[in-house]
């Protein structure tokens, strides 16, 4: 029997809100069956999401058609994409998973279908899904990168996400953007933060510790700034949570705004952690809530032993399954749930006699239309949004085709950015950061001032406009590929290739540092000359600050002047030694 858009608003218990959902779309169609109703097993159920970069509204996020695996990577979770994942996760095509999974028929489905996310249709889902299976029995874990990403969080220093954090309901959290405020404000707002902050990897640095800094770290004798790890008793079970921040937070990010701590991935001490939690701690279960990057993640599984469940983030990757890594105690269960609000994973445990004897676990994809804001959030949201509604709102110009950015390469918004530097500051060449953050805008919808920031928005802005050789560019492009392409994923730091305007080249990413990128070739067909100076702008530096203009007003320049967001050439590398690899799909000749 079907139902009515009314009867299934009450199915997944939001009786009376149905008139809040929209009347087209995929919510509009009668539906047979309800996608958040989950059978419960087990005792302890673990909530979590990751990497919603400060997306309190619902959003359109296209998945990406580029996620390369090089190496042991090669064709593996999460280096898929396509039909080939549905296909690797029994996905069926053509369906709402498949267009949540996937980057296959967007714009068609995302039209069908609707946004995703929005923090008030994730405050009703995750607490039914709380209520539904005992509220004392689950936890709700963030992975981080939560602070950064819109509009409202730069102008409020991330605490307008402290505040729906804490409406949402969240327990435990670690971070990585959120450590591109400065360290006061960071501390200010995790002192505001209702749950926990852990981070067994971020260390104060000696000199700090002698000028004061005992006042706020965790614990002197052992460095730790922030607490390492919680005991949660839930489903009658002790459950051990620790926190790894991301462990590349100083050399991605500007460590001017942090100097005082130290970060890496010190995986031998987290051994020695879980050791010591198994053994005077009493715990059932050990998990932990990372933002290393879902390769680094699984190749810390396989060589840190006695971890059940890695719950990760920071590659925004959203992955139907857990990756089952075994190790030298046995196995551990590494998961990603996307970014931007779009997913939240639900890993139910079976924890009986010190041990997981058993788990299910579900990606649930969060459709707007398919569930009804829970109203004290949307208030919330509406309250923080409220002083900044017109420069958010400001409409610069109609897409006249997809504007994404997610993938290896440039993307089509990237490349607004990067046509954008070029003309305003009259340069050859520019350089935009291989961000993963930024939402999606359909054809013909109206670009507006909160979709520039939404790709743009961080606390380091500035532009620049300089001269580099070509040596120089080629020296910038082989040392992104090296950090995305190497093999060894511990000396990945997440992220996808600089993103260019003014030239191509060609890269071949089985090849080793130095020999990856060649025949660089400005868009005029002269050839890149190794000894020659370009003029080049960007954005976004990591170092010393720059002096140019915030690169969202820079972007919105272009595009008032423009009158329409186009692009006449997507500067996207011709590729080598790619055939077959289950990583790209309809890439362009």
């Amino acid at each position: 029997m079907s139902m009515s858009r009314r009867e299934f608003a009450q199915l997944i218990g939001l009786a009376g809100a149905a008139g809040m959902l929209p009347t087209t779309g995929f919510a509009a169609a009668k539906q047979t069956a309800d996608p958040y109703e989950l059978e419960n097993f087990g005792n302890v159920r673990l909530l979590h999401i990751t990497d919603c970069h400060a997306q309190l509204n619902p959003v359109y996020f296209r998945e990406p058609n580029v996620n390369l695996g090089v190496g042991t990577a090669y064709g593996k979770a999460p280096h898929l994409v396509g039909e080939k994942l549905l296909g690797h996760f029994g996905i069926a095509p053509n369906t709402l998973e498949a267009h949540a999974f996937s980057c296959l028929n967007y714009e068609s489905a995302a039209r069908q279908y609707g946004k995703v996310g929005g923090f008030a249709h994730l405050k009703t889902l995750v607490d039914r899904l709380r209520e539904t299976y005992g509220r004392e029995k689950t936890l709700l874990l963030d992975g981080g990168d939560t602070w950064q990403g819109s509009g409202t969080s730069y102008k409020t220093r991330g605490m307008d996400m402290v505040k729906a954090t804490n409406e949402l309901g969240v327990d435990i959290m670690t971070g990585h953007w959120e450590f591109t405020y400065h360290q006061q404000e960071i501390l200010d707002n995790i002192k505001a933060f209702n749950g926990e902050f852990l981070a067994q990897n971020v260390f104060v640095t000696e000199d700090a510790l002698f000028e004061g800094a005992d006042e706020y770290i965790h614990d002197e004798d052992t460095g730790h700034v922030f607490k390492p790890y919680s005991i949660k008793e839930i489903g009658g079970a002790r459950i051990a949570v620790i926190g790894q921040a991301f462990p590349r937070t100083k050399i991605a990010n500007p460590a001017r705004f942090i100097p005082d701590w130290t970060f890496d991935i010190y995986d031998d001490l987290l051994q020695e952690q879980v050791d010591a939690i198994r053994a005077n701690e009493k715990v059932d279960a050990v998990v932990v809530i990372s933002h290393n990057g879902m390769d680094v993640d699984i190749a810390m599984a396989s060589r840190v032993s006695g971890i059940d469940v890695i719950l990760g983030g920071h590659t925004h990757d959203g992955m139907p399954e857990p990756t089952v890594v075994k190790n030298a105690a046995g196995k551990t269960l590494v998961c990603n749930v996307g970014s931007n609000g779009k997913f939240l994973g639900v890993m139910d445990l079976d924890v009986t006699n010190g041990k997981v004897r058993g788990f299910r676990y579900r990606l649930l994809p969060v459709f707007s239309e398919l569930i009804a804001p829970d109203p004290s959030m949307a208030q919330l949201i509406t309250d923080i949004r409220q002083p900044y509604t017109s420069w958010l709102n400001e409409e610069l110009a109609p897409a006249d085709e997809v504007m994404f950015r997610r993938g290896n390469f440039n993307g089509t918004f990237d490349q607004v950015i990067c046509d954008a530097l070029r003309k305003v500051n009259d340069a050859q060449v520019s350089l935009s950061p291989g961000f993963r953050w930024g939402t999606t805008v359909l054809q013909g919808q109206m670009v507006t001032m909160e979709h520039v920031l939404d790709q743009t928005c961080l606390t380091y802005p500035e532009t620049y406009v300089r001269e580099m050789t070509g040596a120089e560019l080629k020296l910038i492009l082989e040392d992104v590929a090296d950090n995305l392409f190497n093999p060894e994923p511990y000396l990945q730091s997440g992220g996808d290739m600089v993103r260019v305007g003014g030239f191509d080249y060609v890269c071949d990413p089985t090849a080793k540092i130095g020999n990856r990128i060649s025949e660089m070739t400005l868009d005029n067909g002269e050839r890149i000359d190794a000894n020659k100076r370009y003029k080049v702008s960007g954005w976004a530096t990591v170092g010393a600050r720059s002096e140019g203009a915030d690169i969202w007003d820079v972007v919105a320049d272009y595009l008032r002047d423009r009158k329409v967001a186009s692009i006449d050439k997507l500067n996207t590398p011709k590729l080598k030694n790619v055939t077959g690899n289950p990583g790209i799909v309809d890439y362009p000749a």
